[in-house]
């Protein structure tokens, strides 16, 4: 229903920019217990019956620290890495579901920390959500930058949880202007131009509608468990939410 209300509404308009922001998402149920790695066990050291079969070889750890003279190791791609030569299917299989455990700064700067998952919005610059993805919520806001569908739009505006190389060609790459505020990781801060950041302050449409959402669409009253009843309960109150944005733009 969402997507047929935004293919209707906004399918064929051009959108200036996109807005693309996580919340936190609550929930009423344990997180999920992590998986313990399986223990490597040497045959040679179990007494063998007759006919007895031969436990599966286990594939070796990857070793740590710096590789030894004359060793190459294969680069490990990060997520986002990988996300570029995927499909959108492989994409969203790839990408961690379950409740779970979460922390981020807020807009504030304080740290905070919540048990459920994260929504990961993309708003148009008329404050109507056009696409959306749940995640667990330890994962990063980055790693659902790519998976997000895309519009025909020319700006992506992102806070500087999305600051990576890989993003901004991803964006580059699909005809957008990458506006991602720098990431300085303990180094010097790069600022944006003067058009570059009066374009930026677009971006503050993603956290107004964020809170509409919790405050006023059910967003902080999710009351049902599991990926798929959640993110039903929330594409409702997004549902809702757009639709009274384009009744205020009719208006």
């Amino acid at each position: 229903m969402h997507q047929a209300l935004i293919v209707a509404h906004l399918g064929t308009a051009l959108i200036g920019h996109i807005s693309r922001d996580g919340t936190a998402i609550e929930a009423h149920e344990r997180p999920a217990k992590a998986a313990r790695a399986q223990v490597e066990t040497n045959p040679a050291a179990q007494a063998i019956l007759p006919d007895t079969p031969l436990p599966p070889a286990v594939a070796a750890p990857a070793k740590r620290g710096r590789p030894r003279r004359g060793e190459t190791r294969q680069p490990k791609l990060t997520r986002i890495e990988q996300q570029r030569g995927q499909t959108l299917a492989q994409m969203q299989d790839d990408l961690p579901r379950a409740c779970d455990r979460g922390t981020k700064c807020n807009a504030q700067g304080y740290k905070i920390s919540w048990n459920g998952y994260t929504l990961h919005l993309d708003t148009a610059e008329c404050g109507v959500p056009v696409a959306a993805i749940l995640s667990s919520a330890s994962m990063h806001d980055s790693q659902a930058a790519i998976p997000l569908p895309h519009l025909t739009n020319l700006y992506d505006a992102m806070d500087a949880a999305y600051c990576s190389a890989a993003l901004r060609a991803h964006c580059k790459d699909l005809g957008h202007v990458p506006l991602i505020d720098h990431n300085p990781r303990g180094g010097q801060k790069l600022e944006f131009d003067p058009a570059q950041a009066v374009r930026y302050n677009e971006r503050t449409v993603a956290e107004r509608m964020n809170a509409r959402l919790k405050d006023e669409f059910g967003g902080n009253q999710v009351w049902v468990k599991g990926n798929a009843k959640v993110m039903s309960h929330l594409m409702f109150g997004v549902l809702v939410l757009s639709v009274d944005q384009l009744m205020r733009l009719l208006q």
